[in-house]
């Protein structure tokens, strides 16, 4: 199927109605030469449209941002708006630890047609609660783009509060959080906090905890699986969504294993590796990150085997 489930239709308008279900880290598929495959990232844009994605985030985590140059983020984020032609919202990671410098980002992706950006908390500073506060309300205010947080102390080395959370989510133009914090406590305070008539929307930062948090109030899943299987990634929250727990279960153990394999070790190394061995791309990686063990590669056959995949 092909997906048009976005509710934007120009950069910047997106509205928290339109960040829900399966919604894809991109990864950024490099050549051998080590320069960004252009050809591969449309061609997965439109494997991801295909299978039902409900929106794309160019330039996150998984897409190795600290290690694309200025005119690479600007290719990859244009290449995906392009490819997308608005059939899915444009989530464009803008997050570093530079207030002013992502700022600047943010300002980029949405001269460039992005729909929302996605805002990491400052890494290695470790700003305070007020500080975190003041930071995300700069983004929000001078940005330009609706503004999802990203709550992922374990790549950060901060954790970002449910109280601190719900003081922004009062903040005009912040919509959303991808809460990576792996602490479903956390969460449902968050949930439980929001007045009834919030439009803030909660999404899983972990595919191996979606549909816990789909069932406490998640509207949704931010996912690295996604990038090797969407359609199976797509029917675990479609699934959900018609009220189908049972099938929603039994999608998620079968995926499980995915799900565990795609984090020994770092993310997207055993991601590039399993979408090599579906020839999608090559596993290229930049430094500091290297190429997949044996025994990663492996186990991902394994597990892509079971799955039906190979």
């Amino acid at each position: 199927m092909t997906a048009s489930r976005s509710s934007s239709s120009a950069s910047g308008t997106l509205s928290p109605s339109g960040l829900r279900g399966a919604i894809t880290a991109l990864i950024t598929p490099f050549r051998a030469d080590g320069k960004v495959d252009d050809v591969a990232l449309r061609s997965l844009i439109e494997r991801q449209l295909d299978a039902g994605i409900t929106g794309l985030i160019p330039c996150g985590t998984t897409g190795e941002t600290p290690t694309l140059n200025h005119d690479e983020i600007a290719t990859v984020i244009s290449i995906t708006v392009e490819t997308v032609r608005g059939r899915v919202p444009v989530i464009a990671g803008t997050g570093s630890n530079s207030t002013q410098k992502t700022i600047e980002s943010t300002r980029l992706a949405r001269e460039l047609g992005a729909d929302a950006a996605l805002v990491v908390t400052p890494y290695y500073n470790k700003p305070g609660p007020k500080m975190l506060e003041a930071h995300y309300r700069a983004v929000a205010a001078d940005g330009g783009l609706p503004v999802v947080l990203y709550n992922v102390p374990g790549r950060t080395g901060i954790n970002m509060t449910a109280e601190t959370t719900l003081a922004l989510t009062q903040v005009p133009g912040i919509m959303a959080i991808k809460e990576a914090s792996g602490d479903l406590a956390q969460v449902q305070a968050i949930l439980a906090g929001l007045p009834p008539d919030s439009s803030f929307r909660v999404l899983s930062g972990d595919d191996n905890l979606a549909l816990p948090m789909f069932a406490v109030g998640a509207t949704g899943v931010i996912s690295v699986a996604s990038n090797v299987l969407p359609a199976e990634v797509s029917a675990l929250w479609d699934a959900f969504e018609r009220g189908d727990i049972a099938t929603a279960a039994r999608q998620n153990l079968r995926l499980f294993p995915l799900f565990r394999a795609l984090f020994v070790e770092c993310n997207p190394v055993p991601a590039k590796a399993a979408m090599k061995l579906l020839g999608l791309c090559t596993d290229e990686v930049r430094m500091p990150l290297g190429p997949a063990q044996a025994s990663t590669a492996e186990l991902m056959k394994k597990v892509l085997t079971a799955l039906g995949a190979l």
